[in-house]
């Protein structure tokens, strides 16, 4: 959440590629947007509410000739959304952008008055920028301020920092908020996220915790907490500018649900082929916890389901919001995989490194390469799935279920469980999943179909059961994120519980039946929700025959395939739904209200 970058350099047009910076990382937040610049030796702050698009036409009217600037783009934790609380904060000689939240500010705040500060904003960070302005007015060093200011701040941060007295030269350090530092031919960057600079430089640093960096034009230093200097090798991304843009597609949610068919079929070639994750012994655990948020939750409980169901494991799935506060024995026989698109999300990573205090084995399964979870867990499985800039994640989620799949089956390797026939029906089912993908993804015109007899109502439940229970919680939550339709998931069973009540005649219930185990159950609960007057969308497989007339008003048929992907295959199908009924309500597709990327506070 937030998105900051700062570029130093030695031509005039900072400017212009920090703002094309801002917008590759307007995903992190767009309430309100600003950019901070020297202009000669005074800084210009020019701040705008809503879409970084409102801050591009406001810089037309003024000079923007400038060789240092710092921006921000923001999803607000403290303060309405508006031009006074956007960033760049400035404070005495001090002017910042920040990513994160200080959760003692207020205290701070008080401490700072007596001391004859005042505010002008509701932020955290109009406090943390006085703070740093004053352990600069008693230290006289910028570096030393900015250790001893830290020092103070409890919460997360990433700033980058400007003082007015060194107008080429930007400051930046970080606490459990990403930075990058990125380097040009022309100048320096820090930056959020590697989406900011690769238009410029694909080679970069990472900064880790607690570590503090002074950039220049010509030069990068990195220091430790103690302000000793440290070497800091370069990288180079592997992804490319151009996977940063629509390619034709009206969205980026809907090119992100087209790449799904690639994204895990490379999964599963790499797991076949050269997998490096198959030396994680799942046997030698009492438990395993699973811990997640959001989409990386639901992608979880499909994970919990086929380790239990295939690996014979017993698994526990929090979220990781809870599970720090919860009384769950964590011992060093226990496994905890933390699952994460961004690497970055504040509670998992609260969760893991509480987990690693009791001393037990932790493994990742993240997207983004050299991320903060992908760095302290002990062992990292990579999803490899690409950017993904739509708010709402599609091909995060799924490549996340397709490792789960793969860790099943190495359980199942490890304990015997699998069987030659089975083997090869997995295998064959895994080496036909781009196919089957595709065939999901040309149904298009039905989803739309199914979009336009929902896209009206303001309510709209899913059901299943087993495995299918799942992934109407991750339909759900795709439905409501970017439509805005107030949408719940239920499993099946639990209708006569109470939520059946809140059928009502067209109230549209979408409901999975994929296991054929629990089908003529899950018919049985659908046909409850026909007798209350339900507008009743079907989704199942080939294999059960294609006339339900009797009871779905629509239906959607799946190929029939293992439980290692059907799942995958539905989830396709409901992100299509989505999409197109949020399409057709006019909404904001790849940039929902009120939501942000990646979450990078508590």
């Amino acid at each position: 959440m937030c998105g900051i970058i700062g570029y130093t350099t030695r031509k005039n047009n900072s400017v212009e590629i920090t703002l094309n910076g801002l917008k590759n990382l307007e995903y992190r937040g767009y309430d309100s947007s600003g950019i901070a610049l020297f202009n000669g030796d005074k800084i210009d702050i020019i701040k705008s509410k809503g879409k970084i698009s409102n801050l591009d036409e406001k810089l037309k009217q003024h000079d923007t000739t400038s060789c240092c600037s710092i921006a921000h783009t923001r999803w607000a934790t403290h303060g309405e959304p508006n031009e006074t609380n956007a960033h760049p904060h400035h404070v005495g000689k001090v002017t910042l952008v920040h990513n994160g939240i200080i959760e003692n500010y207020a205290t701070l705040k008080e401490e700072l008055k007596a001391k004859g500060y005042k505010f002008q904003t509701e932020t955290d960070t109009e406090v943390a920028a006085a703070y740093i302005d004053y352990c600069y007015s008693q230290t006289n060093d910028k570096l030393k301020a900015l250790v001893e200011a830290c020092k103070k701040f409890r919460g997360s941060y990433a700033f980058n920092v400007l003082f007015e007295d060194e107008p080429t030269t930007i400051y930046a350090t970080r606490k459990d908020s990403p930075l990058v530092i990125g380097y040009s031919h022309d100048g320096n960057f820090a930056a959020s996220d590697i989406s900011a600079i690769l238009n410029y430089t694909n080679k970069y640093s990472l900064i880790n915790e607690g570590e503090f960096v002074k950039i220049t034009r010509d030069i990068v230093t990195f220091y430790d907490k103690d302000l000793h200097q440290i070497e800091k090798k370069s990288e180079t991304a592997t992804w490319d500018a151009a996977q940063y843009q629509k390619n034709g597609y009206d969205h980026f949610m809907l090119k992100e649900i087209y790449e799904q068919p690639k994204v895990i079929n490379d999964i599963f070639d790499r797991f076949y082929n050269n997998c490096s994750y198959k030396d994680i012994d799942l046997t030698k655990y009492e438990k395993i916890h699973i811990v997640a948020c959001g989409s990386a939750m639901h992608a979880s409980l499909v994970g919990k389901y086929l380790l239990q169901t295939y690996g014979k494991i017993p698994v526990m799935v929090e979220i990781a919001s809870e599970y720090r506060y919860s009384e769950e024995l964590i011992t060093p026989s226990t496994l905890l995989i933390v699952v994460s698109q961004s690497g970055e999300t504040a509670d998992t990573l609260a969760a893991l490194r509480l987990a690693k205090e009791k001393g037990a084995y932790v493994v990742g399964i993240v997207n983004a390469v050299g991320s903060t979870i992908a760095r302290e867990v002990d062992k990292c499985i990579y999803t490899y799935a690409g950017p993904e800039i739509a708010v709402a994640t599609t091909k995060g989620y799924t490549s996340q279920v397709a490792v789960f799949a793969t860790l099943a089956l190495i359980a199942m390797e490890e304990k015997g469980l699998l069987t030659d026939e089975m083997s090869k029906t997995i295998k064959e089912d895994l080496t036909n999943v781009e196919k089957n993908i595709n065939s999901v993804l040309e149904n298009r015109e039905k989803y739309l179909d199914i979009a336009k007899d929902i896209y009206k109502h303001n309510d709209l439940f899913f059901i299943g059961r087993g495995i299918d229970s799942s992934v109407c919680m991750e339909g759900s939550l795709k439905l409501k994120e970017i439509s805005y339709m107030h949408s719940e998931s239920y499993s099946a069973g639990e209708l006569k519980h109470g939520t059946i009540s809140l059928i009502d005649k067209g109230t549209p219930v979408i409901s999975i039946a994929t296991d054929d185990k629990l089908f003529e159950k899950t018919v049985s609960n659908i046909k409850e929700t026909k007798a209350r007057g339900s507008y009743s969308i079907f989704v199942t497989t080939q294999n059960h025959g294609d006339d339900f007339s009797e009871f779905a008003d629509k239906t959607i048929l799946l190929p029939k395939t293992t439980d290692f992907t059907q799942p995958i295959l539905t989830v396709v199908a409901l992100q299509l739904i989505a999409y197109e009924t949020a399409k057709l309500r006019g909404c904001d597709i790849d940039k929902p209200r009120n939501l942000a990327k990646s979450v990078t506070v508590e």
